[in-house]
């Protein structure tokens, strides 16, 4: 049964608690990776036969497959999918940024270049589910960007790659896919093999290896963010539908058991009848063992004096996903400073993100929504800066200049500005 608890009653480290998540497998992480950076192909091959019953000959989804995938998927789901990535495209269209030039008459030009990152690989999980979503939302933004190169790693059960994850791929314009999952495709990005492609930067979830593997390999490569569990806070008032509250906090309790779904709401009336209708629907909710583990371990309902103050108490947790099902929501969304996707009134609930509306479905976890965004086109460009001085304009400065760097202690910094000055060192 879910825990209810009164904001206030309670020391706060009991309400703001995520629970114990170890995961302590650092040490076998490393050697994965150590590994594949000695032994390329051959450690993908030795891993797939351990993990996903069955090394495959080719390491690399052939065309054959691509076609192959295409024809087995629903005609309707690859319309649907095909839907969803032009949402996803129109919303995130809005995030290119353009490449900027200051000229100034003194002979002075400053500017900003926006420049895509060329090879990029994308993580697509491949466990107990599989995430074809996860797809559009990671390769669209990159494409938009300009990336030159994009890779798929995902698990191959008996060497065979999800048709499903295939033919988003294809919707999203990936230009190659790779049957290696794991730590082990961590690796494989990052370092490269004789198959797959050293990659700029490694974006996508995992689970606990895949996590430790980017964190491990950071530097090397750029990552997106260490993603944490799954997580859902609903912030409602006492006219939302019990039923609804309690589908959409088993929506994210059912993606793993340490996933957190949390309801924070001024009623207790709410918080009852929800708490009755998680455990009327898990009942019948396919994935019941995972989702129960996740809301008995980590999940809970507060009960708090007012919507103002269930709102502080969700920017205090700062969570993944945020959904205000109350009467006029975007009364309350200026006072939302930590999520990292809102969603907004009664008709909007948080599934609808993960496939559909065209928002990013990769979003901060763990309270990283404090300092964090959700991923966007941003995570695929790079800035450069330039600045352009001609000798007039560089002499107006010069002592400015060399003054500031002798207070730093830098006389060589000093005299590089003062060398161009006829005459003066």
């Amino acid at each position: 049964m879910i825990r209810i608890m009164r904001y206030g009653e309670i020391p706060d480290e009991e309400i703001f608690f995520r629970g114990e998540i170890k995961t302590d497998v650092a040490g076998i992480v490393s050697e994965i990776l150590d590994n594949v950076k000695k032994n390329g192909d051959a450690a993908l091959r030795e891993y797939a036969a351990k993990f996903d019953g069955g090394a495959p000959e080719n390491l690399e989804v052939s065309e054959v497959e691509y076609e192959q995938a295409m024809r087995a998927v629903d005609p309707e789901l690859l319309d649907i999918m095909r839907q969803a990535a032009e949402n996803i495209r129109d919303f995130h269209k809005h995030q290119v940024r353009s490449s900027f030039v200051i000229s100034e008459k003194n002979g002075i030009v400053l500017g900003q270049k926006v420049i895509p990152i060329e090879k990029v690989g994308l993580y697509v999980p491949g466990g107990t589910a599989a995430y074809p979503s996860t797809v559009l939302m990671d390769a669209i933004p990159a494409r938009l960007a300009g990336c030159g190169e994009l890779v798929i790693t995902t698990p191959a059960k008996n060497g065979v790659v999800n048709p499903v994850i295939l033919a988003a791929a294809r919707v999203a314009g990936v230009d190659r896919v790779f049957k290696t999952g794991g730590a082990q495709a961590i690796a494989a990005l990052a370092y490269g093999t004789q198959t797959v492609p050293k990659v700029d930067k490694i974006v996508g979830p995992g689970n606990a290896y895949v996590a430790e593997a980017k964190k491990q390999v950071y530097g090397q490569v750029s990552i997106d963010m260490i993603a944490g569990p799954s997580e859902i806070l609903i912030v409602a008032d006492g006219g939302s539908n019990p039923r609804h509250v309690a589908a959409d906090m088993l929506s994210q309790a059912e993606h793993d058991r340490v996933a957190a779904a949390v309801l924070v709401t001024d009623s207790p009336l709410l918080a009852q009848a929800v708490a009755a209708e998680i455990e009327k629907q898990l009942e019948i909710l396919p994935r019941q063992e995972i989702a129960r583990a996740s809301v008995e371990g980590f999940g809970k309902i507060i009960v708090c004096e007012s919507i103002a103050q269930a709102i502080d108490v969700a920017n205090t947790i700062a969570p993944e996903h945020l959904e205000l099902c109350v009467d006029q929501p975007f009364d309350w969304l200026d006072r939302v400073k930590n999520a990292g996707s809102v969603f907004m009134g009664r008709s909007c609930p948080e599934a609808l993100g993960d496939y559909f509306s065209g928002p990013n479905h990769t979003l901060p976890t763990m309270g990283t929504a404090r300092f964090s965004s959700p991923l966007s086109v941003d995570d695929f460009v790079k800035k450069t800066q330039f600045s352009y001085y001609t000798a007039e304009a560089l002499g107006k400065v010069a002592d400015s200049v060399a003054r500031f760097a002798r207070a730093e202690g830098l006389e060589a910094h000093a005299r590089s500005v003062l060398s161009r000055q006829e005459g003066r060192s």
